[in-house]
């Protein structure tokens, strides 16, 4: 159903070394990458993960109720990837924890303030 998702970045380079670092932990790899952008994708039919400027030329800002869900298979890999995005430069949004309808969520902020959520149904792992 979703194609892609984009999120607006104001250093690409610190973004790409960001984003690698968390897609290599869930199996993505880049797809694609220019002055302007980088995306991520983990198979051929797989929602696309992309950085990038903003076209207008404007300064990206993070939107206000926006959140990129990212699926994790384990408690185990909340918990890494937890660890390891705080490690390379984002800032805590809620430690991982067991959140409402009985899902294993973690949430932080990317280097440009890009809320995210790394999550899993301990049920189903």
């Amino acid at each position: 159903m979703i194609g892609y998702v984009t999120l607006g970045t104001n250093d690409l380079d610190r973004s790409g070394r960001f984003y690698d670092q968390l897609f290599e932990m869930l199996g993505a790899k880049r797809v694609h990458s220019d002055e302007a952008s980088i995306a991520w994708a983990s198979g051929v039919h797989s929602t696309i993960f992309v950085v990038l400027y903003p076209v207008n030329g404007e300064r990206a800002t993070a939107g206000n109720g926006t959140m990129i869900a990212l699926n994790a298979d384990s408690i185990e890999q909340v918990d890494a990837l937890y660890r390891q995005s705080i490690l390379i430069g984002a800032t805590n949004e809620g430690a991982p924890g067991i959140r409402s309808g009985g899902y294993y969520c973690a949430y932080v902020r990317d280097p440009d303030g890009n809320k995210l959520n790394f999550h899993c149904n301990p049920d189903h792992t």
